[in-house]
């Protein structure tokens, strides 16, 4: 599954491009919440956008559909939502899809609810039995995901534990990724990126050969001898193509009928287990970074596991330094990190001081995930405005911060990010976890925030723009601070300049498709 697209090229329809002008939504000096990060954000506020006729007449069916649940549904799943850039594979599947993994492959439910391998003896229970015990099946969806939480424990504590008891449900790359893409189709969206752990048990026995060095280039080479690294590699797209079959299968992609989701364009972001051993956390690094500039289906790389975790606090600096001299050896390749999803009383004071700074300034982050402490960081203001020129983006799970950091509301940095210019885009995370999905994420951030339509179409447009699709945009340079405004090439409808760009970029045409979803969703909308 190579993501391809479509296009129609002899309809007038299809080539008919939405001209829209203006500047980029963001958050209103007025409608900041109170306290120190909205007053600090006032100085800096970035106005709003003009809107066109057809977005203030959708943005008047929005205000006036505000209080009534069905209607504010069907508004947010039809949403154009463009793409989800911070969403882990296992985590986004459902959590009734993932029993049912587990019970065609025969796994067993233990007493602490952790699915394993069977024989099913005393105190286990054969997973196909919540298939069929109500009962059962809902204490085993209570233990794999937020369910009804909370249950006398913490978030943060409930929400990790989850991926332990339902991993062993997980070796089916291609039938989670068909579970996963059907509902992004389903909530309108074009284009995921999600993370997975390529080669994950040959990066930590190549690991463990090697050892640690802390002279990165020499640990780098040792890697590279007798070409194991490049085998890795091998191993790591062996792994897609078969994930590939597995998906097109499931999804009955050459089918009569296919799936909705046989048109998502799906690109894959290599995992890095940051609680693990320094050398191990190189060699997944090193090897995420030479897998994405070998396969296109591999874009970047990203740090998972609690940031607050005992090793990821240890060696925070230590990962940043990693990243930064491979990212000289793979500059093709793209780095997006989670930083910042911390809170006072979860960490030392000192630790909310850096974790963002350092994930932009030596970890060479394009994107970060979560940056939830950000008013915390020393020189936040700064920070602030360092990645709002250098358009570094956030990619915000409003539903998982709240849930795991219980931070939401005027507590969470959402409208600070904005007021300064920094690109925000709204994902998931885990939403199979969360019992979410990103319609829930956008009904969310416009209740809270009290955002117009013109607002949550931005946020949609910058999810492409943030996107790590190869190409040129339709959007001229910095869209979130100067407007959304086309490229010279587009401005004139049906132009042989502007089918050249949208045939030979990738970006381009994904949001150009998506202009063409708002023409529809505002015709629909706006009456």
């Amino acid at each position: 599954m190579r993501g391809v697209i479509s296009v129609l090229r002899n309809s007038s329809h299809s080539r008919r491009l939405l001209l829209t002008v203006g500047l980029a939504a963001a958050a209103l000096v007025s409608s900041l919440p109170a306290g120190p990060p909205a007053r600090a954000a006032a100085a800096v506020s970035v106005p709003p956008r003009p809107m066109t006729a057809a977005e203030i007449r959708t943005d008047a069916w929005l205000d006036a559909q505000r209080r009534g649940a069905v209607a504010a549904d069907r508004f947010f799943r039809d949403l154009p939502k463009g793409g989800d850039l911070h969403n882990h594979l296992s985590g986004a599947v459902r959590t009734e899809y993932l029993i049912q993994l587990a019970a065609d492959d025969g796994l067993c439910i233990d007493a602490t609810m952790t699915a394993v391998a069977p024989p099913c003896g005393p105190g286990k229970r054969p997973a196909a039995d919540a298939l069929t015990d109500a009962a059962f099946r809902q204490a085993v969806v209570r233990a794999w995901s937020m369910q009804d939480f909370p249950q006398g424990e913490s978030g943060h504590d409930h929400f990790f534990a989850t991926f332990g008891k339902f991993g062993a449900a997980t070796a089916h790359r291609g039938k989670m990724l068909a579970d996963v893409a059907h509902t992004v189709a389903e909530q309108n969206q074009t284009y995921l990126e999600t993370m997975v752990t390529p080669a994950s048990d040959g990066a930590k026995k190549l690991a463990a050969d090697v050892g640690w060095d802390p002279d990165l280039a020499a640990l780098h080479r040792k890697l590279l001898a007798g070409g194991r690294l490049d085998q890795l590699v091998a191993d790591s797209k062996q792994e897609a193509d078969t994930a590939d079959r597995e998906f097109r299968t499931t999804a009955r992609c050459a089918s009569a009928d296919p799936d909705p989701g046989c048109r998502i364009t799906v690109r894959w972001i290599s995992q890095v287990s940051r609680n693990s051993a320094p050398e191990r956390v190189f060699t997944q690094i090193a090897l995420g970074l030479r897998l994405a500039e070998r396969d296109q289906r591999f874009v970047a790389v990203n740090l998972v596991q609690p940031e607050d975790g005992e090793i990821s606090l240890r060696d925070y600096r230590l990962h940043m330094r990693m990243l930064d001299y491979l990212h000289g050896v793979y500059p093709r390749a793209h780095i997006t990190l989670h930083a910042g999803e911390l809170v006072p009383g979860l960490v030392k004071p000192e630790d909310l001081t850096f974790h963002i700074n350092d994930a932009v300034r030596t970890g060479q982050a394009e994107r970060i995930g979560h940056g939830v402490d950000l008013v915390h960081e020393d020189d936040w203001r700064g920070l602030a405005r360092d990645m709002a020129r250098r358009q570094v983006a956030v990619e915000v799970p409003l539903t998982s911060n709240a849930q795991i950091l219980q931070v939401e509301g005027k507590e969470h940095p959402f409208p600070v990010y904005r007021a300064y210019g920094v690109p925000v885009v709204l994902s998931t995370d885990d939403p199979g976890v969360s019992r979410g999905d990103i319609g829930q994420e956008y009904e969310r951030a416009a209740r809270t925030y009290a955002l117009g339509y013109a607002e949550l179409k931005d946020l949609a447009r910058a999810s492409l723009e943030y996107a790590f699709l190869p190409g040129r945009s339709l959007w001229r340079t910095d869209p979130v601070r100067k407007g959304f405004r086309l490229v010279e090439e587009c401005r004139m409808p049906q132009s042989a300049r502007c089918e050249r760009l949208l045939a030979q970029s990738p970006k381009a045409l994904l949001e150009w498709r998506q202009e063409q979803s708002f023409r529809t969703f505002e015709a629909r909308y706006a009456g």
